[in-house]
């Protein structure tokens, strides 16, 4: 494992498993329901609470507020606390049925709620959910009531003016940017690595094709010299054996037996050694008649 992790690509596995986990932690794994929820829609509803979600966030749309219908006699605070940073930049509200009214909770998430906008944070947690126990059996009505509050609220100052956007995290962009990044250059090696394998495979195929070729040369100069032997072999039987052509045979003939345990090696010092005797051969035919 030290080995594996102390390479490049150990390196960059653990790098991407750091970004996964990264990212993984950042798009909520431990929210709990309302954070994930509200992380990337406007409304929650706990079960058992009727509501038509759709209607509901159409009235939202995309202002900088998220509420969260919870049974009766839930922890508003708790719930609110349970958001963490999934509703960073809106508005939240907490909402429960109490009796014929709502139990109201808000708590400002939007930039500067701690310090120097904390009293504009104030009085829109105050203020959002002003007028809506009248409906507190038709949530969607309670919903175009706070929604009026909301763009009074912008309307003083208290909310600044925009919409919500919903973007994924930092982690998720690195990944991704990893993913693509792995893919071209892991497309670039194996490319490069395709061609060099290619040249290797052209250069050795071009080289034993060569080997080749210098063999069948040399095997046709052996069988050349071969047949000149046995000619001069011929006019050899005439000759007597102490003659100046019968020495230079027998000298051509044991040069040439030494050669032929050596033909099949094919290389560039015994072609020219075949050829000098080839040489020698012809030399010798031409002095005997």
């Amino acid at each position: 494992m030290k080995r594996f992790f102390r390479s490049a690509f150990g390196i960059a596995v653990l790098g991407c498993l750091v970004l996964a986990g990264w990212a993984v932690w950042s798009a909520g794994v431990f929210d709990g329901p309302v954070a994930r929820q509200l992380r990337s829609a406007s409304v929650y509803a706990a079960p058992g609470i009727t509501l038509d979600r759709p209607a509901a966030e159409r009235v939202i749309g995309n202002r900088r507020l998220v509420v969260g219908f919870l049974e009766p006699g839930a922890d508003l605070s708790d719930a609110c606390d349970s958001l963490g940073s999934a509703a960073d930049g809106t508005l939240a509200v907490m909402l429960s049925r109490d009796g014929d009214d709502f139990e109201k909770y808000g708590c400002s998430r939007l930039p500067g709620s701690d310090d120097e906008n904390f009293g504009k944070a104030f009085v829109a947690e105050s203020m959002i959910g002003n007028g809506i126990d009248a409906f507190a059996d038709r949530p969607v009505e309670a919903l175009k009531v706070m929604v009026v509050n909301y763009d009074l609220l912008v309307r003083s100052g208290a909310i600044p003016d925009g919409g919500r956007t919903v973007s994924p995290s930092l982690p998720r962009y690195l990944v991704a940017a990893a993913a693509i990044g792995a893919v071209l250059l892991g497309s670039a090696a194996l490319y490069l690595t395709a061609r060099r394998a290619t040249r290797v495979s052209l250069a050795r195929r071009e080289r034993r094709d060569a080997e080749a070729d210098e063999r069948t040369e040399l095997a046709a100069a052996a069988a050349v010299l071969a047949q000149e032997i046995i000619d001069l072999d011929r006019r050899y039987a005439r000759q007597t054996g102490t003659s100046k052509f019968a020495r230079s045979y027998r000298s051509l003939v044991s040069d040439y037996a030494n050669l032929l345990p050596d033909l099949g090696r094919g290389t560039p010092e015994l072609r020219a050694r075949v050829e000098k005797l080839l040489t020698r051969a012809r030399v010798l035919a031409d002095q005997v008649p």
